[in-house]
């Protein structure tokens, strides 16, 4: 009789053993942080631009191993489909992309210190900007308050068009009116968010 408690104890304890390994294996943050590659020319790349890449990957880094350890979303591979993971998910691709974006300038330093010479360049800054915002258009619409490399382009946009505003990447009342100003010149709906119409307006 004890040997079969014991028996059955171990078995308890194996099952106990291997569910916490399932969830450890299923995320390990090693595993799972963002790994800087290796085609970043450190050296002479643009010092503001590099330190606002690791910024944005610590972010995402951040981000992730939190929705994890405080609300048990894995917002790589969500187990769930309900509102809250699809939204976190959400968020994570925003952050994500701007990671991306970031990292499009800096595998090359050379192209992000020289300015657009011709055409060619700018139409692949151009197909870029329309990439990242189509990857996640309602993360990418904009919102007082945030900083991100989408608002920081956007803001170039809005400069070159002839406005005068702030050129930093923080989506502040002032980049607001201007992008409301803008939609409304050219008959959009002037809701002073960026969407997939004012986007095309602007990259013209």
């Amino acid at each position: 009789m004890k040997q079969i408690i014991i028996f059955l104890l171990l078995i308890i304890v194996g099952l106990i053993g291997y569910g916490q390994y399932k969830k450890h294996k299923r995320y390990s943050f090693s595993e799972y942080e963002y790994k800087v590659p290796d085609g970043i020319d450190v050296a002479n790349a643009n010092k503001g631009l590099l330190l606002d890449y690791y910024e944005a990957v610590e972010t995402v880094n951040g981000f992730v191993a939190t929705k994890w350890s405080a609300e048990n979303i894995d917002v790589r591979n969500p187990s769930d489909d309900d509102a809250e993971d699809m939204a976190a998910v959400s968020e994570y691709r925003n952050r994500l992309a701007n990671v991306k974006f970031y990292e499009a300038q800096l595998v090359n330093p050379k192209t992000e210190v020289a300015p657009v010479k011709d055409s060619s360049e700018a139409e692949k800054k151009k197909q870029l900007i329309k990439s990242i915002f189509n990857s996640n258009p309602i993360g990418n619409s904009l919102r007082l308050g945030e900083r991100s490399a989408m608002v920081y382009e956007i803001q170039g946009l809005l400069i070159a068009k002839g406005d005068s505003i702030v050129h930093d990447g923080l989506f502040r009342a002032e980049t607001f009116t201007s992008l409301k100003n803008f939609e409304e010149k050219h008959k959009l709906f002037p809701d002073g968010r960026l969407d997939a119409i004012t986007l095309e307006y602007l990259l013209k």
